[in-house]
This record gives C-alpha cells, sequence and structure tokens, in this order.
C-alpha cells in the first residue's frame, strides 16, 4: 500500500492587466502633462484612454488590488493484495482524492483604468472550489504456463467532481481603504449577486470493465476488452454507452527463421480496433437552464418582481460522442539496439460529435448541446531514434525525429445538409475549417471590372476571389457578396519533433524541438477584431507594409479605403497566416558530478546534478515570425477576450480555433537547477 500527494499554493497579482489599450494607443500622443507629470487620461482622435504604465500602475496604491489565492492537493492512495489459496489472484483499489480552488479580489477605485476620471470604484470577491474523489476495484489473475501467459483484469470505478463558484460585486466602495475586503460597505443597491455567475455542477461517471490478455512465448500476443462507462451529463436513456476493444501482436523476431538475423533485434507487427468515447459537455446541458430577469414593477422599486425565461435549451436525446480506432503499428530495431523506431497508421471514425449548436437570434436562446454529424481521421506517425556513436573518447551522441500527418473530414452532418456554415461543417471537408473569403492580392490602377466587383471600391483595397459566372464579354454578373466565400482547411500538412543529446564525459547537452509543415495559423491581432488592425489613423496599429501610389506592391490595403464596420472590408482575411514553422523549443546544459569523488561519498549523496535550462529559445524559420517577430505557437483561443477591450470578430470555427491574441505573448524562461539524490 502507499500514498502519493502532491500539494501547491501559488499567488498571482495584477493578472488583469491587459495589452490591448498599449497595443491601441498612437505612439503619437505625447502622455506627459506641461510639468512632466503623467498624464492619467491621454485623448486620441476618436478615443480616451487611461494610460498605462509600469509607474502608473505601481504608484496607485490602495486604489487597486487583483490579488488571487490558488491551492490544489492530488492525492492517490493505493493497496494490493495477494488472494490466498489462489496463485496470481490480486486485488488492488485505488483511491484518488483532489482538491483545488482559489479565492480572488479585485478592486478599482475612481476613475482606475477608465477614460472618465469619475467614473465608479469596483470591487468583486470571487471563490472557487472543485473536489474530485474517484475510486478504482481491480481484480487481476496473472499466471504462467510454461511458455504461455494469461492475464484476467475485472474493473469497477466510480468518480464524481463537485464545482461551486460565488462572485460578489460593488460600486461605489465609500474608501479606497475597504478595497474588496468588505464590499458590504457600499450601498446595499450597488451590491450585486449575480445569478448568472455564481455555479454550482456535480457530475459523476461509473464504468465496468473486463479484461483478457493472452501471449505464446512473447511471439503471439492477443488482448480482448469491453468497457461500458455511464455518464451523469447526458440524457436519460443515453447515459450508457458499451464499447469493445481487440488488439494482437507478432513478434517476428523471435520466429525460427529469423534466428540468425543479427543485425536485426526487434521487429513487431501490431494491429488494434477499439472505441474510446467522449462525454465533455456542460453537466445539465440536457436539461436547460432558466434565467431570471426583474420586471418594471413589483412591491417597491428596490424589490421588483421577477420573470424566468428560457436560457438554454434542453436536449433530452444527448448522447455519447464515441470514436472507433484501427491502429496499425511495426516497431523495430537494429544494429544491437543502436538504431530503433516505429511506424503507425490509423484510422479513426467518430459517430455524434457533440458541438453547442447556435440558434437564430429569433430563438431567445444562444445554443444548446447536440450530437451533430460523424467524422473520419486517418493519419502516419513514423518515429526514428539512434545512438550515432557511444563513449568514443568520452564523446556520445543520440539522436531522433518523429514525423506524423492527419487528414480529417465530415462525412455526415445529421441535419442532411452538405454544409453548416453556423457550425463550419462541411461535409467532404475538415472539421477544422474556415469559412471565409480568399485573399488574393490587392486591387490596382487599371484593373477590369473594381467597380463591378466591387461597387464603391477603390484601389488598394483587398481583393477576393470571385466564384460567380461573366457575362458574353468577360464581365462579372454580379458583385462580390457572401456566396463567394470560401472553405479553407486550416490543417497542416505534416507536423513532428527532434531531439538529440551531447555528451562529454561529465557534461552533456540536450536540445529539443518542433516543427510542422503548411495549415493556417489565426492571428486575431492582424484580423478585423480589437481594432488593431483597421489602418484609420485612429489608433496605434500593428506594424505593417500597407498599399500606397508609391508602394503598389504591398501587402495590406491602403489606409482608409472602403471599409465594413470600423475596419478594412475583408478585413479577416488579414489574419491568415500561413503555419509553417521549425522551432528550438528547449535547450538543456548539464553537469553530473562524479559519484566516487571523496566529498561526495562524505556528504552521503547518491547523485547530484547541475542543469541550466532555456525554454522556448528561438525560431529558426516562420513566415509569421519574420513579418511580425511574435512566436508562430499559438497562445489563446479566437473567443479568449482576456487582455482584449473588445470580442473578436472571426468567421464562426475561427473563433473557437487556437491564435496568436492579445493575451500574454510566449516567454522565454532561463531555468538553473539541481538535481539531489541520497
Amino acid at each position: 500500500m502507499g500514498l502519493i500527494s502532491n500539494n501547491n499554493y501559488n499567488i498571482t497579482n495584477g493578472q488583469n492587466i491587459g495589452m490591448y489599450n498599449t497595443l491601441a494607443l498612437s505612439p503619437m500622443i505625447n502622455p506627459w502633462n506641461d510639468d512632466n507629470s503623467w498624464k492619467t487620461v491621454v485623448h486620441s482622435v476618436a478615443d480616451n484612454y487611461w494610460a498605462y504604465s509600469r509607474d502608473a500602475i505601481e504608484n496607485l496604491g490602495d486604489r487597486y488590488a487583483d490579488n488571487q489565492r490558488g491551492y490544489a492537493s492530488y492525492n492517490s492512495l493505493f493497496g494490493e493484495v495477494k488472494i490466498p489459496g489462489i496463485e496470481g489472484l490480486s486485488y488492488r483499489i485505488n483511491l484518488g482524492l483532489n482538491l483545488r480552488g482559489f479565492n480572488r479580489g479585485q478592486y478599482k477605485g475612481t476613475g482606475v483604468f477608465s477614460d472618465t476620471s469619475t467614473a465608479a470604484s469596483t470591487g468583486s470577491l470571487e471563490k472557487s472550489l472543485t473536489t474530485q474523489w474517484v475510486v478504482e476495484n481491480l481484480l487481476t489473475y496473472d499466471k504462467y504456463f510454461g511458455k504461455h501467459h494469461l492475464n484476467l483484469v475485472g474493473l469497477y470505478s466510480a468518480e464524481q467532481t463537485h464545482y461551486d463558484r460565488s462572485l460578489v460585486e460593488a460600486t461605489n466602495i465609500p474608501s479606497d481603504h475597504f478595497q474588496y475586503w468588505n464590499l458590504g460597505q457600499a450601498q446595499k443597491s450597488d451590491v450585486t449577486v449575480d445569478p448568472g455567475k455564481q455555479r454550482y455542477e456535480v457530475s459523476a461517471l461509473n464504468s465496468v470493465m473486463g479484461r483478457v490478455m493472452y501471449d505464446y512465448d512473447n511471439r503471439y500476443m492477443l488482448s480482448l476488452a469491453i468497457r461500458a462507462d455511464a455518464s451523469s451529463r447526458l440524457a436519460e436513456g443515453h447515459k450508457w454507452h458499451t464499447y469493445p476493444a481487440v488488439s494482437a501482436g507478432w513478434n517476428i523476431r523471435k520466429e525460427s527463421f529469423m534466428e540468425n538475423e543479427d543485425w536485426l533485434d526487434n521487429l513487431k507487427f501490431r494491429f488494434g480496433m477499439g472505441q474510446t468515447s467522449n462525454q465533455a459537455v456542460e453537466p445539465y446541458a440536457t436539461l436547460g437552464r432558466l434565467g431570471i430577469r426583474p420586471y418594471n414593477f413589483g412591491v417597491s422599486a428596490d424589490a421588483p418582481a421577477t420573470g424566468y425565461y428560457v436560457s438554454e435549451v434542453p436536449n433530452p436525446e444527448l448522447g455519447w460522442e464515441y470514436s472507433t480506432t484501427y491502429n496499425f503499428g511495426l516497431d523495430f530495431s537494429f544494429l544491437k539496439n543502436r538504431l530503433w523506431g516505429s511506424v503507425e497508421y490509423y484510422v479513426v471514425n467518430t459517430k455524434d460529435i457533440l458541438m453547442k449548436v447556435p440558434l437564430p437570434q429569433s430563438a431567445g436562446v444562444e445554443y444548446y448541446w447536440a450530437n451533430v454529424g460523424k467524422s473520419r481521421n486517418r493519419g502516419m506517425e513514423i518515429a526514428l531514434n539512434g545512438v550515432i556513436f557511444e563513449n568514443k573518447d568520452g564523446w556520445s551522441w543520440e539522436a531522433g525525429i518523429n514525423f506524423y500527418t492527419n487528414k480529417n473530414k465530415v462525412v455526415q452532418i445529421d441535419s442532411g445538409q452538405d454544409q453548416n456554415e453556423s457550425l463550419s461543417l462541411f461535409k467532404g471537408h475538415s472539421i477544422n475549417s474556415i469559412y471565409d473569403y480568399e485573399k488574393i492580392g490587392l486591387w490596382q490602377e487599371g484593373d477590369n471590372y473594381l467597380t463591378d466587383f466591387e461597387p464603391g471600391g477603390n484601389v488598394g483595397m483587398i481583393k477576393v476571389k470571385y466564384t460567380g459566372d461573366y457575362d458574353a464579354n468577360g464581365k462579372p454578373v454580379r458583385a462580390i457578396g457572401s456566396a463567394d466565400r470560401q472553405i479553407i482547411n486550416a490543417d497542416p500538412n505534416w507536423q513532428g519533433g527532434f531531439s538529440t543529446r551531447v555528451a562529454y564525459k561529465n557534461w552533456d547537452l540536450n536540445v529539443i524541438g518542433t516543427y510542422q509543415n503548411g495549415g493556417v495559423l489565426v492571428s486575431s491581432l492582424h484580423a478585423a477584431n480589437g481594432y488593431l488592425n483597421m489602418l484609420t489613423g485612429r489608433r496605434g496599429n500593428v506594424k505593417v507594409d500597407y498599399w500606397t501610389p508609391e508602394n503598389t506592391d504591398a501587402k495590406y490595403p491602403k489606409p482608409g479605403g472602403i471599409q465594413s464596420g470600423d475596419n478594412q472590408k475583408y478585413g479577416s482575411t488579414l489574419g491568415y497566416f500561413d503555419a509553417t514553422y521549425f522551432k528550438v523549443g528547449q535547450i538543456t546544459l548539464g553537469y553530473n558530478f562524479d559519484k566516487n569523488a571523496d566529498w561526495f561519498k562524505k556528504l552521503g549523496l547518491g547523485g547530484a546534478r547541475l542543469y541550466f535550462t532555456v525554454q522556448n529559445a528561438f525560431v529558426l524559420f516562420s513566415p509569421y515570425n519574420k513579418e511580425t517577430g511574435l512566436d508562430p505557437v499559438t497562445n489563446s483561443y479566437g473567443d479568449d477576450t482576456s487582455g482584449a477591450a473588445v470580442t473578436t470578430n472571426l468567421p464562426y470555427n475561427a473563433s473557437t480555433m487556437l491564435t496568436v491574441g492579445t493575451n500574454t505573448p510566449q516567454t522565454r524562461n532561463y531555468v538553473f537547477g539541481v538535481n539531489l539524490s541520497f
């Protein structure tokens, strides 16, 4: 029996200081008063901003606070006993007890972070707690009969997760000294407990499983399993899902006809078929929800009557999303295990895809959860590792590389449509598709049919692909419109990683990197969101190569040209980049102390190692990095507004894809450490 416990406590201060205002503020604006004091608010062409700076924030004192205390405890208690009288039979219980939570208080004094000096002070106190328990009961029979090996396992497990969150907010707090500690000092009418921001959720999962594994002489291997899961998150009559799995292996190197092949150390063929399932929907998604709204009548102005409305539509048919996988694999090693690797090919068929389905505004409800269709993934993975030389005059060198590619497509939409634009699901196309116009350049002086394609348009504006017909004279029969949107596959062509280790005596150097070819990187910094690429002179914009009469070869449109809202027409197309990159992610230099040194033994050490690590080291190649200087590895979702003043304005699926956004960028970390064993 044993216990494993991991515990942590962390303090985070000032996490809501976003980059948006700093990026949006024009560098032509003077932030200093005539007496060289820092302006509280600066004025732009059409906007006013609270003037951020490190000193300005640090000098706020009690007028600003954002403090979070987080804690977590992950515990695993286990015990195993051999059943007396039956050789090979044992029982094991695993008990997991996890707890995590945080307390967060926020306070902003009068006018802080606002362009209005008299804006009311605000404070909030938020608490969250998640507890989870898991119990696994395993009965195992493991026995050898000569060259035969039999392993039987039975499992019953249960788990439950409890989550609750509370948030109290107040305005017009009478003194900065109170901050968020005593929100009750505000007037009763200024203290709010928004029901939409309070949460209580309990979800549970029950599982049973049986598995039989057999191998003969470590040459032929077979495994059969069946598992059933029940989720409380799904609808009545759809909570249970039972699925099988079978796998087989053939160790070809063990065959008699391979005995004299000394160059080959291992050759094993594997096949597997089985199902996995997904129940990742919000608890109570099948039940629907009610929201409340106060009426403009009631007992008094302070106690209005309360009305109820449907805020989430129930779905009594919501069930499991599940995937059937077929996998073929080959493991090999050569030259006394100096070269080894594997090749995998797989096909994954997914049914009853779980997604949030948007509803029209006339429905009065934003979305509901549903099983919406089927998809298929096909892919290949290749891994190769080798010892190039070992202990040659004190030098050793190992290297490894892996390569994988995955192609997926939607094979069925349950509504019977060939495409569902609101979900960005298109039959025969990748599930990671963007539905938008395709930028093919900029309109230039002398281009034919500019005003036919774009009535009221101008040279220097974005030129997008036209899919309509032409008349006998070659003239387009219509202007460019929504029918010209394209289905753009955002998936990379292939991806991979590499690692290498070079050692000389007690020193070693490890380098790990990743690479990707093709695909679409969505940069919400450059798209028609957040007003950071408006090209109207109203704000500080992302630095781009824009069109002028003297610079007609530019990538970006003419400033101040035809617009859609506040942004350039078709501005969303400016946010799509080639996602190709080659990056060194981590470099570690280490030194292992000599275990035979006298001082080492006197200290009672069993081992000691010093190391220095650079994490997120550098980008060797990336079109996005070359143009912007930014890391091509994504850092947020398109609909994540952390650090941004406004929501993104991307097509539906792009808004739920990984993007580069205005929140904290990728950081380079330097770590120095020591490992000791006694």
